[in-house]
Parts: C-alpha cells; sequence; structure tokens
C-alpha cells in the first residue's frame, strides 16, 4: 500500500460496501431503520461536487463559529459575571483555567474520529452545549454553579476543536487549504465578534447578563437542526487518502474502490506512535505561545478596556464600549484570514506568511501596549492600532492551519483527527497554563472590577470637575469629621447660614460655637471660613459619600494606577511568545518560493496522469 493512500477501520469493524460511483449506506448501517440513519450515519461515499463540498464546508465554518460565540458569550459580560457572583477575578480565571484543561483532555478522545468520523461530534455537540449555555448557566445560583456549567461547555469544546478542522480538511485539497482553514479559522474569531456585536446592541436593552447565554444558546440549537439535516462525512476510503488538488478527484475515486478493508485497518494502527514526532509537537507548541494575545484578547479584552481607558469626561469605557473596541479587532482578523488564506493558496506558499505576520503582530503590539500608559488614548486610536495588530495574526495564522495539516498528511493523511488532536491538547494546555500566571501579573484587575461601581460616572466627573474641593476636604480630613459630627453641626449650621447670605453671626450664636467646639477647632473654623463656605458647603453630598466610600474608591486608585504597568508585563510575555514562534515556523511541510511551489504543482499533476493512465490500462 502506498503512502498515498492511507486507510481507516469503519465503525463497528464490519465490512464497508465499495462505492462502484454511486453513494450507498454502509453495510453496519444497514441493519439499522432509517430513523437510526438519519440520526448517526452521515457518510457519503462518493467525492461530492464543487457545490456540496462548499456547502459542507459552510455547515462546518457555521457550527465553529456558533460553537465559539456560546463559548466566549461570558467574555462580553465578565464585569457583569464578576459583580453579579461577586466573584474575584482569580476565581474566575480560575474557572477559564479548568475548562481549557479539560478541554485539552477531551481533545484527545477526539482522534478517534479518524475511525469513528467527524459529523456526529460536531452534531451531538452543538446539541449539549446548546442546552447547558441556554438553560444551564442562566439558571445557576452562584459562582460555583458557574464554574461546572463553563467546564462542561469546556469539555464539549475540546472535542469539536479536533472535528470541525478535520471536516474541513476532508474537503478542501492542498491547493486550497489555506484559504478553507482560514474560513474555519474564522469561527472562533467570528464567534467573539458575535459576542461583541449581540453585547453591543442588546446588553443595554434586555438588563441582564443572563439574556446573552440565552440568545447563544438558541442559535447553538439552531445550528444543531442545521447540521443534523445536512452535514455530511466523507467515507473513511475518501478521507484517508492525499488530495492536493480537485483534479485528483478521479484518482482518489479510483483508488478509494479498491482499498480493502485489511488496508483500511492497517492505515490507523499504532495512530500515536505515527503522529506523536518532534516537528509536529514543536509546531503546534510554537503557535499556541504565538496565540497568547489571542487568549488575551478572547477572554479578557472586555475587563481591559472598561478598566484601564477613560472617556473625556474621566469616565471609564462601558461594557458596551469596550465590546464595541472588540468588534473592530475580531472583524479584522476575520477579514484578514480570509484574504491571506486565498493569497497563501495564490502563491502556494505558507511559510512566508507566517513570518511576516508574526513581525507585523509583534511590532504592533509594542505600539498597543504602549497606550495602557496613557489613559485616554482617543477610541479610534486604539480602534486603528487594533486592526493592524488583528491582521498581523491572521496573515500568521491562516497559512500555519494550512501548513500543519499539510505536515500532518505527509505523514499519514488517514490520521489527520489524530494530528489535530494533538495540536488540540498542547494549545488547550498552553491556554490553561499561561492563564495561571496570568492573575500573578495582573493582580489588579479585582480591586479595579469590585469596585468600580463605587466611582460613579457623576463622581468621576464630580472629582475631575471640582479637584480643588477634593484636595481641601483630604487635607483637612480631621476638621471636616468634627464639624459633620451631629452635635457640633447644630451649632455650626447658624454660622453657616449667616455667613452664605452675607450677614455676621449674632453673639450667642458665636458663643455656642466656641464652647461647643473649643478653642482650637473654632480658630480652624474661621481661619477656614472662606474655604469651607466654597468648596465644601456647596458639595457636601458629593463629598460625604466620598468619605464614606474612601476604603473602596483608594483600593480602586490603586489598583488602577497599578493596571496599565501590569498589562503591558502581561503584553511582553505574549511578544515573547511571537519570538519563540518563527523558530517552528521552519518545521511545516511547505517551500518558502512561490516559484518551487508551483513546479511542485505541476510534478504533481503529471504523477496524478501517470498514475490514472496506469489504473485505466489495468482495467482495460
Amino acid at each position: 500500500m502506498t503512502s498515498d493512500v492511507s486507510t481507516s477501520e469503519p465503525p463497528g469493524g464490519e465490512p464497508r460496501a465499495v462505492s462502484s460511483g454511486t453513494a450507498s449506506v454502509p453495510d453496519a448501517a444497514k441493519r439499522h431503520g432509517a430513523l437510526f440513519r438519519f440520526f448517526f450515519v452521515h457518510e457519503v461515499e462518493e467525492y461530492p461536487s464543487a457545490g456540496k463540498r462548499t456547502g459542507y464546508l459552510a455547515l462546518a465554518v457555521i457550527a465553529t463559529i456558533v460553537l465559539y460565540y456560546t463559548y466566549y458569550t461570558q467574555t462580553g459580560v465578565t464585569p457583569n459575571i464578576l459583580r453579579s457572583f461577586h466573584m474575584s477575578f482569580g476565581f474566575y480565571v480560575g474557572i477559564v483555567i479548568v475548562s481549557n484543561l479539560i478541554g485539552a483532555f477531551a481533545s484527545l478522545p477526539a482522534s478517534q474520529t479518524d475511525r469513528l468520523g467527524r459529523s456526529n461530534v460536531v452534531i451531538y455537540g452543538l446539541l449539549i452545549v446548546g442546552l447547558l449555555v441556554t438553560v444551564g448557566v442562566p439558571n445557576v445560583s452562584g459562582e460555583w454553579g458557574f464554574a461546572v456549567v463553563i467546564s462542561a461547555i469546556g469539555l464539549v469544546e475540546g472535542a469539536i476543536l479536533v472535528a470541525t478542522p478535520a471536516l474541513v480538511r476532508d474537503f478542501s485539497p492542498q491547493l486550497g487549504r489555506a484559504s478553507a482553514m482560514g474560513f474555519w479559522t474564522v469561527g472562533p474569531v467570528a464567534g467573539s465578534l458575535v459576542v461583541s456585536i449581540v453585547a453591543n446592541h442588546t446588553l443595554q436593552h434586555f438588563g441582564d447578563w443572563q439574556s446573552q447565554f440565552i440568545i447563544s444558546g438558541l442559535s447553538a440549537i439552531g445550528a444543531f437542526l442545521l447540521s443534523l439535516f445536512f452535514l455530511k462525512d466523507l467515507s473513511p476510503r475518501l478521507r484517508d487518502q492525499l488530495m492536493v488538488s480537485v483534479r485528483d478527484q478521479t484518482l482518489v475515486e479510483a483508488r478509494a474502490r479498491g482499498v480493502t478493508e485489511e488496508e483500511l485497518t492497517e492505515a490507523t494502527q499504532r495512530p500515536w506512535r505515527q503522529i506523536l514526532k518532534w516537528d509536529l509537537v514543536g509546531s503546534a507548541f510554537g503557535v499556541s505561545i504565538f496565540l497568547l494575545v489571542y487568549y488575551a484578547a478572547s477572554g479578557f479584552f472586555t475587563i481591559y478596556f472598561s478598566t484601564t481607558f477613560k472617556n473625556a469626561n474621566g469616565s471609564y469605557f462601558s461594557v458596551a464600549q469596550a465590546n464595541g473596541l472588540n468588534t473592530w479587532f475580531w472583524a479584522a482578523d476575520a477579514i484578514g484570514l480570509v484574504i491571506f488564506g486565498a493569497l497563501s493558496d495564490r502563491l502556494r506558499v505558507r511559510k512566508p506568511f507566517m513570518l511576516l505576520g508574526t513581525l507585523v503582530s509583534g511590532a504592533l503590539l509594542v505600539v498597543f501596549l504602549a497606550q495602557a500608559g496613557n489613559i485616554h488614548t482617543g477610541y479610534y486610536t486604539l480602534v486603528l492600532i487594533e486592526i493592524f495588530l488583528a491582521a498581523g495574526i491572521a496573515m500568521a495564522y491562516g497559512p500555519w492551519m494550512a501548513g500543519y495539516t499539510e505536515t500532518v498528511e505527509a505523514k499519514n493523511p488517514a490520521l489527520v483527527g489524530t494530528g489535530l488532536a494533538l495540536w488540540g491538547w498542547i494549545l488547550r494546555l498552553v491556554v490553561g497554563i499561561s492563564f495561571i500566571f496570568l492573575p500573578m501579573v495582573i493582580s489588579s484587575v479585582s480591586p479595579v472590577v469590585n469596585n468600580q461601581p463605587y466611582a460613579t460616572p457623576a463622581i468621576q466627573q464630580f472629582l475631575v470637575a471640582h479637584s480643588a474641593s477634593v484636595t481641601f476636604a483630604t487635607e483637612h480630613t480631621a476638621l471636616l469629621d468634627t464639624l459633620n459630627q451631629p452635635a457640633n453641626a447644630a451649632v455650626v449650621a447658624p454660622l453657616t447660614a449667616a455667613s452664605l447670605k452675607g450677614q455676621l453671626p449674632s453673639g450667642p450664636e458665636i458663643a455656642a460655637a466656641q464652647k461647643q467646639l473649643g478653642p482650637k477647632v473654632f480658630s480652624e473654623l474661621l481661619t477656614y471660613q472662606k474655604q469651607l463656605l466654597t468648596l465644601v458647603v456647596p458639595y457636601q453630598k458629593q463629598l460625604n459619600y466620598l468619605a464614606a466610600n474612601e476604603g473602596h474608591l483608594t483600593a480602586l486608585q490603586g489598583a488602577v494606577n497599578r493596571s496599565p504597568h501590569q498589562w503591558q508585563h502581561w503584553f511582553w510575555v505574549c511578544i515573547g511568545g511571537m519570538v519563540l514562534f518563527i523558530p517552528t515556523i521552519f518545521m511545516t511541510k511547505g517551500r518558502w518560493r512561490p516559484r518551487r511551489a508551483r513546479e511542485d504543482a505541476e510534478r504533481h499533476a503529471r504523477e496524478v496522469q501517470e498514475e490514472l493512465a496506469r489504473l485505466q490500462t489495468a482495467s482495460a
């Protein structure tokens, strides 16, 4: 058996009918009724036409978008969730860590999609996620219940993370792989984009954060129904072969008709021994650390923007504004994935895009982190920086996905699911481990989120517009506390009332105040009478609020002062991940020069024609 014809065992280990060019129902499925086949048999026995193939690819992408929309729903309302459950940022990050680690180990069993197919994992994964998000999350009563449901979603996400790109690979020849993987990679990005758009337009309307989960959960149930009716798998005989271009279809189908059950079983023997190689491990690890900033964006940019940057009136960006910034980032990323995927396919190279994208995104990340030190950076300045940062990430990641699947195919086309399971496992491990350290580096988030409600927009505006009053009150706290005591206020009020009217207090009023306050305090009262009348009395309500919530506001201010520098430290870690990614680019299969890549494609086309001629001669 040649390396181009790789195989896998059919479900149940039963013999499978060999196609003669028309679709057929696998023998194992024939033993069951039509209802069973409707729900659980989704294979096609011949390579689909261009229109059908595009439809299957579109369904895989839609399923991915919806899955990640549900998975990332929490990121659009993270500040609301933290306040609702009185949850610390550290506890929230702990949930993200556990969810990712569970997803990592759920990726490993998903390697069995090489034998059992991909579509059922996607179809019923969407149903489970839809129910968890629609019913589970909105009805939890505390932070631990929320943690359990989010972790369960992570379990399903880990399996679908492997199944959907495997489906995309099955239906995309190598010469269109970067475009197809670009569209697939749009899934996680578009999921985040949808979160931001929906939150930006509906959060204020519905008022509660639970509404966001209900909306996303219903979309998952809708995607489940769509996939149940229309999503298909290639049979093992077809998906286990290497297809470089659509012109290989005739040869692939001819080979598939000649594949025996023994060959199907042989190709997937000892899958991890075939896939667990240094180049695949190194490549998967490299892209995982390259994406550190992507993880930060998908999980924490809403918190970052709403706790670091301020509007012109001195108030922090609202959650809606933060989601607006996220929308620009994810839209640019999604568009970039499609554009650079198409360019990579047109030039037939992957590695130059990976390298250039890394350099661009690294440079823009330096510019982006510099803005954290200037909390008054304009909204659209951040938008412009975000667009180019996202474009650089897309330029590297879309072609990498294509290059990685091609590297797996070079080892064994029958084990693409196993290769993607390795990638999914490493990716989720890196995410989980990196998030263990994130709260240590950015310790300011919890005090900012927990205390920010005390810094209402009105109070923030007062602090900016009446800084002299705040300064005087801060420097003379003891005097104001004494004057505000109920017993003392009774004798101070007549003096203040008279002064505000431009009158002199009466002798008895002065005598009563001297006796009640004592000589020292009364002297201070006379010394600062003007400041008290102009800076304190008109703003007594606001100053009382500041005094009553001094602890919260002090903790908030201290965290705000630390926050920009702490975020900058984390972004430097992300830049380090990008630098370490560069050497791993050389581990993936593929050419650096378009001319050499075209020569390879032309040589392959000649070999396909020669093999077809041999098969036709042999069958004559």
